[in-house]
């Protein structure tokens, strides 16, 4: 891919044309990402709070 090119984006599906079985595992994949997404924040959270212990004795 060229610097200048921007990624070819799929068009979004209608969630109204997706099957039962598709919809399913489109929710799981939403709910491994949302544990991810709750991970990383968990991770930035304690190292913040490090460095506000560290930066910031009383």
């Amino acid at each position: 891919m060229w610097a200048d090119e921007e990624p070819v984006k799929k068009p979004a599906r209608l969630l109204e044309d997706m099957s039962i079985s598709e919809l399913s595992d489109r929710i799981e994949t939403l709910k491994d990402q949302i544990r991810l997404c709750e991970v990383a924040i968990a991770r930035k959270e304690a190292s913040r709070k490090a460095a506000e212990q560290a930066f910031f004795k009383s």
